[in-house]
Protein backbone atom coordinates (compact mmCIF):
# COMPACT_ATOMS: atom_id res chain seq x y z
CA UNK A 1 0.00 0.00 0.00
CA UNK A 2 1.25 3.47 -0.88
CA UNK A 3 2.13 5.70 2.06
CA UNK A 4 -0.35 8.44 2.91
CA UNK A 5 0.28 11.96 1.73
CA UNK A 6 1.23 14.12 4.71
CA UNK A 7 -1.66 16.26 6.02
CA UNK A 8 0.45 19.34 5.21
CA UNK A 9 0.66 18.42 1.53
CA UNK A 10 -0.94 20.61 -1.12
CA UNK A 11 -2.86 17.56 -2.40
CA UNK A 12 -6.26 17.08 -0.78
CA UNK A 13 -7.41 13.99 -2.70
CA UNK A 14 -5.17 11.46 -4.42
CA UNK A 15 -6.84 8.16 -5.34
CA UNK A 16 -6.04 5.45 -7.87
CA UNK A 17 -8.03 2.58 -9.31
CA UNK A 18 -11.19 3.00 -7.22
CA UNK A 19 -13.75 0.33 -8.05
CA UNK A 20 -17.12 -0.35 -6.42
CA UNK A 21 -19.85 -2.81 -7.37
CA UNK A 22 -23.38 -3.39 -6.12
CA UNK A 23 -25.26 -6.58 -6.95
CA UNK A 24 -22.58 -7.64 -9.39
CA UNK A 25 -22.72 -4.37 -11.35
CA UNK A 26 -19.70 -2.06 -11.32
CA UNK A 27 -20.86 1.42 -10.37
CA UNK A 28 -17.35 2.91 -10.33
CA UNK A 29 -14.60 1.39 -12.46
CA UNK A 30 -10.88 1.95 -11.95
CA UNK A 31 -11.26 5.67 -11.19
CA UNK A 32 -8.23 7.81 -10.42
CA UNK A 33 -8.20 11.50 -9.56
CA UNK A 34 -6.11 14.17 -7.83
CA UNK A 35 -7.43 17.38 -6.30
CA UNK A 36 -5.26 20.18 -4.90
CA UNK A 37 -6.06 21.91 -1.62
CA UNK A 38 -8.06 25.12 -1.97
CA UNK A 39 -9.43 23.98 -5.33
CA UNK A 40 -13.06 23.81 -6.45
CA UNK A 41 -13.31 20.54 -8.35
CA UNK A 42 -16.45 19.88 -10.38
CA UNK A 43 -17.83 16.39 -10.87
CA UNK A 44 -20.08 16.07 -13.94
CA UNK A 45 -22.03 13.18 -15.38
CA UNK A 46 -25.50 11.80 -16.05
CA UNK A 47 -27.69 10.37 -13.30
CA UNK A 48 -26.49 6.95 -12.19
CA UNK A 49 -22.96 7.61 -13.38
CA UNK A 50 -21.25 6.88 -10.04
CA UNK A 51 -20.66 10.44 -8.79
CA UNK A 52 -22.34 9.96 -5.40
CA UNK A 53 -20.69 6.57 -4.88
CA UNK A 54 -17.29 8.11 -5.58
CA UNK A 55 -17.92 10.97 -3.15
CA UNK A 56 -18.93 8.50 -0.44
CA UNK A 57 -15.78 6.45 -0.97
CA UNK A 58 -13.64 9.57 -0.71
CA UNK A 59 -15.09 10.65 2.64
CA UNK A 60 -15.04 7.20 4.26
CA UNK A 61 -18.74 6.36 4.07
CA UNK A 62 -18.11 3.51 1.60
CA UNK A 63 -15.15 1.17 1.29
CA UNK A 64 -13.99 0.56 -2.31
CA UNK A 65 -13.78 -3.03 -3.54
CA UNK A 66 -10.34 -2.22 -4.91
CA UNK A 67 -8.06 0.75 -5.34
CA UNK A 68 -6.12 2.94 -2.93
CA UNK A 69 -5.33 6.51 -2.06
CA UNK A 70 -5.59 9.32 0.42
CA UNK A 71 -8.04 12.04 1.37
CA UNK A 72 -6.57 14.95 3.36
CA UNK A 73 -3.48 12.84 3.89
CA UNK A 74 -5.39 9.92 5.44
CA UNK A 75 -5.64 6.46 3.91
CA UNK A 76 -9.17 5.95 2.56
CA UNK A 77 -9.07 2.24 3.38
CA UNK A 78 -7.72 2.31 6.93
CA UNK A 79 -8.28 5.83 8.27
CA UNK A 80 -11.87 6.60 7.30
CA UNK A 81 -12.74 7.80 10.82
CA UNK A 82 -10.03 10.44 10.67
CA UNK A 83 -11.25 11.58 7.25
CA UNK A 84 -14.82 12.01 8.52
CA UNK A 85 -13.63 14.41 11.25
CA UNK A 86 -12.31 16.84 8.64
CA UNK A 87 -15.03 16.63 5.97
CA UNK A 88 -18.31 18.48 5.54
CA UNK A 89 -20.78 16.56 3.39
CA UNK A 90 -23.88 18.23 1.93
CA UNK A 91 -26.23 15.66 0.43
CA UNK A 92 -28.84 16.13 -2.30
CA UNK A 93 -31.67 15.85 0.24
CA UNK A 94 -32.08 18.38 3.03
CA UNK A 95 -31.22 16.42 6.17
CA UNK A 96 -31.61 18.85 9.07
CA UNK A 97 -34.57 18.90 11.45
CA UNK A 98 -37.67 20.41 9.87
CA UNK A 99 -39.32 21.18 13.22
CA UNK A 100 -36.33 23.13 14.57
CA UNK A 101 -35.52 26.75 13.77
CA UNK A 102 -32.43 27.85 11.87
CA UNK A 103 -30.66 28.77 15.12
CA UNK A 104 -31.71 25.56 16.87
CA UNK A 105 -30.49 23.41 13.96
CA UNK A 106 -27.10 25.11 13.88
CA UNK A 107 -26.66 25.00 17.65
CA UNK A 108 -27.56 21.29 17.63
CA UNK A 109 -24.95 20.57 14.94
CA UNK A 110 -22.37 22.60 16.88
CA UNK A 111 -23.02 20.48 19.98
CA UNK A 112 -22.76 17.24 17.98
CA UNK A 113 -19.29 18.33 16.86
CA UNK A 114 -18.33 19.33 20.39
CA UNK A 115 -17.70 23.01 19.64
CA UNK A 116 -16.91 25.06 22.75
CA UNK A 117 -19.49 27.79 22.12
CA UNK A 118 -22.42 26.32 20.16
CA UNK A 119 -24.49 29.50 20.35
CA UNK A 120 -21.59 31.66 19.21
CA UNK A 121 -20.72 29.28 16.36
CA UNK A 122 -24.36 29.31 15.22
CA UNK A 123 -24.47 33.14 15.30
CA UNK A 124 -21.27 33.37 13.25
CA UNK A 125 -22.65 30.97 10.64
CA UNK A 126 -25.96 32.87 10.50
CA UNK A 127 -24.15 36.16 9.92
CA UNK A 128 -21.79 34.74 7.29
CA UNK A 129 -24.54 33.17 5.19
CA UNK A 130 -27.01 36.06 5.34
CA UNK A 131 -29.49 34.26 7.58
CA UNK A 132 -29.76 37.08 10.11
CA UNK A 133 -33.37 37.97 10.81
CA UNK A 134 -34.52 34.43 10.08
CA UNK A 135 -33.01 32.73 13.13
CA UNK A 136 -36.35 31.71 14.61
CA UNK A 137 -37.90 30.49 11.35
CA UNK A 138 -38.56 26.75 11.23
CA UNK A 139 -36.58 24.80 8.66
CA UNK A 140 -39.82 23.35 7.28
CA UNK A 141 -40.96 26.88 6.34
CA UNK A 142 -37.83 27.73 4.32
CA UNK A 143 -37.71 27.88 0.53
CA UNK A 144 -35.21 25.72 -1.34
CA UNK A 145 -32.62 28.48 -1.51
CA UNK A 146 -32.78 29.24 2.23
CA UNK A 147 -32.65 25.53 3.10
CA UNK A 148 -29.54 25.33 0.94
CA UNK A 149 -27.89 28.13 2.91
CA UNK A 150 -28.82 26.48 6.20
CA UNK A 151 -27.40 23.14 5.07
CA UNK A 152 -24.17 24.81 3.96
CA UNK A 153 -23.96 26.61 7.29
CA UNK A 154 -24.26 23.30 9.13
CA UNK A 155 -21.55 21.74 6.96
CA UNK A 156 -18.97 24.44 7.60
CA UNK A 157 -19.68 24.85 11.36
CA UNK A 158 -16.84 22.50 12.44
CA UNK A 159 -14.39 24.22 10.03
CA UNK A 160 -13.77 21.21 7.75
CA UNK A 161 -10.77 20.99 5.41
CA UNK A 162 -12.84 19.43 2.63
CA UNK A 163 -16.40 20.18 1.58
CA UNK A 164 -18.26 17.55 -0.47
CA UNK A 165 -21.38 18.89 -2.21
CA UNK A 166 -23.66 16.39 -3.95
CA UNK A 167 -25.80 18.37 -6.45
CA UNK A 168 -26.36 21.07 -3.83
CA UNK A 169 -28.31 23.54 -6.00
CA UNK A 170 -30.90 21.22 -7.53
CA UNK A 171 -34.31 22.85 -7.41
CA UNK A 172 -33.25 26.37 -6.39
CA UNK A 173 -33.62 29.56 -8.42
CA UNK A 174 -30.75 31.17 -10.42
CA UNK A 175 -30.25 34.01 -7.92
CA UNK A 176 -29.91 31.57 -5.02
CA UNK A 177 -27.50 29.44 -7.06
CA UNK A 178 -25.31 32.45 -7.83
CA UNK A 179 -25.23 33.56 -4.20
CA UNK A 180 -24.38 29.99 -3.15
CA UNK A 181 -21.45 29.86 -5.58
CA UNK A 182 -20.17 33.25 -4.46
CA UNK A 183 -19.96 31.81 -0.96
CA UNK A 184 -18.24 28.65 -2.20
CA UNK A 185 -15.55 30.73 -3.92
CA UNK A 186 -15.10 32.77 -0.73
CA UNK A 187 -14.63 29.56 1.26
CA UNK A 188 -12.11 28.21 -1.29
CA UNK A 189 -10.20 31.51 -1.13
CA UNK A 190 -9.87 30.87 2.63
CA UNK A 191 -8.24 27.49 1.87
CA UNK A 192 -11.22 25.10 1.90
CA UNK A 193 -11.14 22.36 -0.75
CA UNK A 194 -14.50 21.76 -2.47
CA UNK A 195 -15.62 18.77 -4.52
CA UNK A 196 -19.03 19.42 -6.07
CA UNK A 197 -21.20 17.30 -8.34
CA UNK A 198 -23.49 19.24 -10.67
CA UNK A 199 -25.54 19.04 -13.85
CA UNK A 200 -25.39 22.78 -14.52
CA UNK A 201 -22.85 23.87 -17.12
CA UNK A 202 -22.59 27.40 -15.75
CA UNK A 203 -21.65 25.92 -12.37
CA UNK A 204 -19.08 23.60 -13.92
CA UNK A 205 -17.48 26.61 -15.59
CA UNK A 206 -17.02 28.22 -12.17
CA UNK A 207 -14.85 25.30 -11.00
CA UNK A 208 -11.07 25.39 -11.13
CA UNK A 209 -11.03 21.90 -12.66
CA UNK A 210 -13.70 19.42 -13.69
CA UNK A 211 -14.01 15.69 -14.24
CA UNK A 212 -16.64 13.98 -16.36
CA UNK A 213 -17.76 10.54 -15.19
CA UNK A 214 -20.25 8.39 -17.09
CA UNK A 215 -21.51 5.03 -15.88
CA UNK A 216 -18.58 4.51 -13.55
CA UNK A 217 -15.77 5.56 -15.88
CA UNK A 218 -13.82 8.81 -15.85
CA UNK A 219 -13.87 10.07 -19.45
CA UNK A 220 -12.33 13.54 -19.19
CA UNK A 221 -10.70 15.83 -16.65
CA UNK A 222 -8.81 19.12 -16.45
CA UNK A 223 -9.73 22.79 -16.66
CA UNK A 224 -12.82 23.64 -18.70
CA UNK A 225 -10.63 24.84 -21.57
CA UNK A 226 -8.57 21.64 -21.45
CA UNK A 227 -11.66 19.40 -21.45
CA UNK A 228 -13.24 21.30 -24.36
CA UNK A 229 -9.99 21.24 -26.35
CA UNK A 230 -9.40 17.56 -25.54
CA UNK A 231 -12.81 16.59 -26.93
CA UNK A 232 -11.57 17.47 -30.44
CA UNK A 233 -15.00 18.63 -31.57
CA UNK A 234 -15.59 20.73 -34.65
CA UNK A 235 -18.88 22.59 -34.21
CA UNK A 236 -21.28 24.38 -36.54
CA UNK A 237 -24.33 26.45 -35.63
CA UNK A 238 -27.23 26.35 -38.07
CA UNK A 239 -30.36 28.49 -38.09
CA UNK A 240 -33.31 28.51 -40.46
CA UNK A 241 -36.44 26.54 -41.28
CA UNK A 242 -37.45 22.98 -40.42
CA UNK A 243 -34.63 22.48 -37.92
CA UNK A 244 -36.29 19.51 -36.24
CA UNK A 245 -36.40 17.56 -39.50
CA UNK A 246 -32.80 18.56 -40.20
CA UNK A 247 -31.76 17.41 -36.73
CA UNK A 248 -33.22 13.94 -37.36
CA UNK A 249 -31.42 13.66 -40.72
CA UNK A 250 -28.08 14.83 -39.36
CA UNK A 251 -28.21 12.55 -36.32
CA UNK A 252 -28.37 9.57 -38.69
CA UNK A 253 -25.53 10.81 -40.92
CA UNK A 254 -22.02 9.33 -40.56
CA UNK A 255 -19.56 12.02 -39.49
CA UNK A 256 -22.06 13.77 -37.22
CA UNK A 257 -21.36 12.88 -33.59
CA UNK A 258 -23.53 15.45 -31.84
CA UNK A 259 -26.71 17.35 -32.73
CA UNK A 260 -28.44 19.48 -30.11
CA UNK A 261 -31.03 22.28 -30.29
CA UNK A 262 -30.02 25.59 -28.69
CA UNK A 263 -32.87 28.07 -28.78
CA UNK A 264 -33.61 28.86 -32.42
CA UNK A 265 -30.52 27.06 -33.70
CA UNK A 266 -28.86 23.66 -33.84
CA UNK A 267 -25.34 22.83 -32.70
CA UNK A 268 -23.85 20.19 -35.00
CA UNK A 269 -20.52 18.64 -34.07
CA UNK A 270 -18.12 15.91 -34.99
CA UNK A 271 -14.72 14.60 -33.92
CA UNK A 272 -13.52 14.23 -37.53
CA UNK A 273 -13.65 17.67 -39.16
CA UNK A 274 -13.41 16.32 -42.72
CA UNK A 275 -16.13 13.73 -42.15
CA UNK A 276 -18.36 16.36 -40.57
CA UNK A 277 -17.84 18.67 -43.55
CA UNK A 278 -18.89 15.89 -45.92
CA UNK A 279 -21.96 15.16 -43.78
CA UNK A 280 -23.26 18.73 -43.80
CA UNK A 281 -22.22 19.58 -47.39
CA UNK A 282 -25.57 18.54 -48.95
CA UNK A 283 -27.40 20.94 -46.61
CA UNK A 284 -25.05 23.90 -47.06
CA UNK A 285 -26.66 24.75 -50.42
CA UNK A 286 -30.13 25.07 -48.85
CA UNK A 287 -30.89 28.80 -48.98
CA UNK A 288 -33.25 28.53 -46.00
CA UNK A 289 -30.38 27.48 -43.73
CA UNK A 290 -27.52 29.62 -42.40
CA UNK A 291 -24.37 27.82 -41.29
CA UNK A 292 -21.73 29.38 -39.02
CA UNK A 293 -18.56 27.84 -37.59
CA UNK A 294 -18.75 27.98 -33.82
CA UNK A 295 -16.49 27.17 -30.89
CA UNK A 296 -17.61 24.02 -29.03
CA UNK A 297 -19.10 24.75 -25.62
CA UNK A 298 -18.76 22.66 -22.49
CA UNK A 299 -22.37 21.58 -23.01
CA UNK A 300 -21.49 20.37 -26.53
CA UNK A 301 -18.71 18.26 -25.02
CA UNK A 302 -21.03 17.03 -22.25
CA UNK A 303 -23.63 15.89 -24.79
CA UNK A 304 -21.00 14.22 -26.98
CA UNK A 305 -19.49 12.33 -24.04
CA UNK A 306 -22.90 11.26 -22.77
CA UNK A 307 -23.86 10.01 -26.24
CA UNK A 308 -20.73 7.88 -26.46
CA UNK A 309 -20.88 6.48 -22.91
CA UNK A 310 -22.19 2.95 -22.43
CA UNK A 311 -24.93 2.62 -19.83
CA UNK A 312 -23.83 0.08 -17.23
CA UNK A 313 -27.46 -0.99 -16.67
CA UNK A 314 -27.53 -2.36 -20.23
Amino acid sequence: MTASVAPGSDIAIDVRGLTKSFGGRAVVKNLSMRVRRGQIYGFLGPNGSGKTTTIRMLCGLLTPDSGEGTCLGYNILTESRKIKRHVGYMTQRFSLYQDLSIRENLEFVARVFGLRDPAGAARASIDRLGLAGRETQLAAELSGGWKQRLALGACILPSPDLLLLDEPTAGVDPKARREFWNEIHALAADGLTVLVSTHYMDEAERCHEIAYIAYGELLARGTVDEVVAGAGLTTWRVTGDELQALSIKLAATPGVDMVAPFGASLHVGGRDAAALERAIAPHRSDASLRWTRDEPSLEDVFIDLMTRAKDNFQ
